[in-house]
Order: structure tokens, then sequence, then C-alpha cells
């Protein structure tokens, strides 16, 4: 397990790019996404609606555009590397 780890962590330090690593930027992409639609819900919507049902809909839209656009950058970096 501790190899495991050691590996995992020596490759996203080092910024290689395999399975893992793309799994936890995808996770990293989403969490971040998810907080700034939130934010946006609020700036956006809040005093129509309310505050915290804009925030979950911020929340809940934010993801819709950016997990596909960090899995098409991914996929190029991991493109670009063969070269």
């Amino acid at each position: 397990m501790r190899d495991i780890l050691t590996n995992f962590f020596t490759s996203f330090a080092s910024g290689e790019l395999n399975i893992s690593t793309g799994i936890v930027w995808v996770l990293i992409a989403t969490i971040l996404s998810m907080i700034g639609g939130a934010i946006g819900g609020i700036l956006l919507a809040g005093k129509d609606i309310g505050y915290q049902f804009s925030a979950i809909l911020g929340g809940l839209f934010g993801p819709a555009g950016v997990i596909p656009a960090i899995l098409l950058g991914l996929a190029v970096l991991n493109f670009l590397t063969n070269f």
C-alpha cells in the first residue's frame, strides 16, 4: 500500500499524467466549479429566488460546463505528451 501511495504522489508531484492523476484533477476541478457556481448563483439570482436556492442551482449547474472541458483538456495533454 505504501508503494502505491508513494508512486501516486510522485507522479502527481512530477506532473505525470496517468489515470489516477487524471481522476484526481477531475475531482479537484469539479469541487472548485461547484464552489464557483454557487458563488455565481448567489451573485446573479440571490435576491430574486433566494440565496440558498440560487447557491444550490449554481452548485449543480457549475460542473456542467467544466467537466467536459477538463476531460477534453486532459485528453489533449495526453495526446501532446506523445510527441
